[in-house]
């Protein structure tokens, strides 16, 4: 007889505690759980906005039964795609011997409303008129004001054609006017579909255009290929490009741009600095000075920029620490000159200031003129004097001759 296994109590604690560990680890049937399921793929196509028109056939020859098969597959096409005002916009005609619009491109903006919408399409009767159907989703559903977008917008315009027999009208120039106005046509054949009809009115190239399904029962298969037609790869966000600086994705391609300041060069690929400095790409008052891609102002000598870093305004150049003056600053303009106080004369510099010397040599020719100066002096003098006397001898004679007038 086996004996039982003796577990220590210490080593019976640490099982204790890694036993929800170890059930974490076993699957989740094994734990009562149900089994895990796998993350649905993301099968919105985000990539390529579209105007799509679905045309269906619902003529006699297409059963109940069948119908209802190409309404799933509509639903099923409306999953595909990312739906909504700014991406992909839906419309669907239903036709047979007379053609209606079950709902145009502006009327529906999300998945839900729209595929309620199509869950109530009813057939219609007899006939095939699939040239009046194309013709009437030209008139009637590709309009600005049913809600396509302006061809500025570049949004592509596309039909899908769904049909089991042969048209009963026109299809082949009403065909080529859609496409000539811009419309990519594809052209779905089930069971009795006539092949030839239906490579008439489908766009270039026809092995990417024409498709062909046994039954209505089948058609679903068609939507996984419809979906990776509308669905582009985004070749930016993969990195499968050569783009130096900004790629742009454009549509299951892309395009090469540049970051600002940058141009793109001839080869659509690498970038080249532009001159921001060159007439009329900047703001600067006085000096533009390229930098890396961009600018920066700068002003002339005398000038300061201003707080907007674009204008420039004059600085005092006499003002303290902005001259080289020892003494006097003299501002003239934007310049300054300098000058020295009185006493004192500019050094050959032009700058500094030396005290000014008076001399005490006296040259000959200053010495001469000096004597003359002096001779004049003393011969007026002289002149003067001997006037003086005779004016005094003169004024004797005039006094003792009128004492001799009084006596007599």
């Amino acid at each position: 007889m086996r004996r039982p296994l003796a577990i220590p109590g210490c080593c019976l604690a640490t099982a204790v505690a890694l036993l929800p560990l170890l059930l974490l680890l076993l699957p989740p049937a094994a734990r009562g759980l149900p089994p895990r399921r796998p993350a649905a793929p993301d099968s919105a196509c985000k990539n390529r906005p579209l105007d799509l028109v679905f045309i269906i056939d619902s003529s006699r020859s297409v059963r109940p039964e069948e119908f209802e098969k190409v309404k799933i597959f509509l639903s099923e096409m409306i999953d595909t795609l990312d739906v909504g005002e700014r991406t992909t916009r839906v419309a669907v005609l239903n036709y047979a011997s007379t053609v209606k619009v079950e709902f145009p491109l502006r009327t529906y903006f999300d998945k839900a409303s729209m595929k309620e919408a199509v869950s109530r399409i009813e057939p219609l009767s007899a006939g095939t008129m699939t040239g009046l159907a194309i013709q009437t989703a030209m008139d009637e559903v590709f309009t600005e004001e049913m809600g396509t977008r302006p061809a500025t917008f570049s949004i592509p315009k596309v039909v899908i054609v769904v049909t089991d027999g042969r048209p009963q009208d026109q299809v082949q120039d009403v065909a080529a006017s859609a496409q000539a106005a811009g419309i990519e046509i594809y052209a779905v054949g089930v069971d009795r579909a006539d092949m030839q009809s239906l490579r008439i009115m489908a766009s270039e190239p026809l092995d990417e255009h024409v498709f062909y399904v046994e039954t209505y029962g089948v058609i679903e298969k068609l939507t996984s290929k419809f979906r990776e037609t509308f669905c582009a790869a985004n070749v930016c966000a993969l990195g499968n490009h050569d783009c130096e600086q900004v790629c742009v994705s454009n549509g299951g391609s892309y395009l090469c741009d540049c970051y600002e300041g940058y141009a793109l060069n001839p080869d659509k690929r690498t970038c080249s600095a532009v001159d921001m400095c060159a007439p009329g790409r900047h703001e600067c008052d006085q000096i533009c000075v390229s930098n890396n891609g961009s600018y920066v102002c700068e002003c002339y000598e005398g000038y300061t920029l201003n707080p907007d870093k674009k204008t420039c305004s004059a600085v005092d150049m006499c003002a303290p620490g902005r001259h080289d003056c020892e003494q006097v600053c003299v501002r003239d303009d934007l310049f300054y000159t300098c000058d020295c106080y009185q006493g004192y004369t500019l050094n050959p510099d032009k700058k500094t200031c030396s005290k000014a010397i008076t001399s005490s040599l006296v040259t000959t020719e200053e010495s001469c003129k000096c004597e003359a100066i002096a001779a004049l002096q003393d011969s007026v003098t002289s002149r003067l004097e001997a006037l003086s006397t005779k004016l005094d001898e003169v004024s004797e004679k005039l006094q003792a001759y009128q004492s001799r007038q009084q006596v007599v």
